[in-house]
């Protein structure tokens, strides 16, 4: 494991992981360790910013219908985006009502706060520009113009959320691609990393040796990885 990638106090060098792994390792190592159950049900894809490995620490919000313009407009959505820090990824519950709780603005001042990304069970707006943003990846069930205020309002945030079939917890490692979502339980984060780099390494070998003519059996029987 790349030393500079995990420091000896689990600070995740997170743009490293990005580089190095990928959300079919992560899922593979949570099935050693017996956490069978970390991926999320299809239906989250990359809809606007930088495509690749997104991966940071679950910041979990609840975006609930309303029926009327509240007294303070998009107040939960204020606080909470001007709450995140560094290195947290935005999990959004929005999946009780068809309008989009995400878009360019909120992207744009998660982006300046450090936040590395959004996921969102429900939609997202303003994808072209997000897109010029070229800074902050979006995953979400699709885009719609219609806007959030009047319709959806985020009311509780930093609680356990429940995404694409799945509960997420603050401070659990998300990792997103263009094969969907694993979730790594924070109290494994530890164990989880170290193991995923190694397994992202050994798969490049066993690439590799299939290229240059070897044989699957033997991949098999010397990397035990397919």
């Amino acid at each position: 494991m790349p030393s500079e990638t995990v420091s000896a106090s689990n600070t995740l060098d997170l743009d490293a992981l990005a580089r190095e792994t990928y959300s079919a390792v992560y899922s593979d190592v949570c099935d050693a360790i017996g956490k069978r159950f970390q991926t999320l049900k299809p239906g989250a894809r990359h809809v606007a910013g930088p495509d690749g490995v997104l991966i940071g620490h679950a910041r979990t919000a609840i975006s609930m219908p309303v029926t009327e313009v509240p007294e303070r407009p998009y107040g939960g959505e204020i606080d909470f985006v001007d709450s995140l820090g560094e290195g947290d990824l935005v999990v959004l519950d929005c999946s009780r009502a068809p309008a989009a709780a995400w878009g360019e603005l909120f992207s744009a001042a998660s982006a300046g706060r450090g936040a590395r990304g959004a996921l969102i069970d429900g939609l997202t707006r303003d994808v072209a520009k997000i897109n010029e943003l070229d800074r902050f990846p979006v995953f979400a069930r699709g885009a719609r113009p219609t806007d959030a205020l009047g319709r959806v309002a985020i009311r509780e945030w930093d609680v356990p959320v429940c995404v694409y079939g799945l509960t997420v917890f603050p401070g659990d490692l998300v990792v997103c691609d263009s094969d969907g979502v694993t979730i790594v339980p924070r109290k494994h984060i530890p164990e989880v990393v170290p193991r995923a780099l190694k397994k992202a390494s050994i798969e490049s070998e066993a690439r590799n040796l299939l290229l240059d003519g070897g044989y699957l059996r033997d991949v098999w029987e010397n990397y035990r990885v397919l």
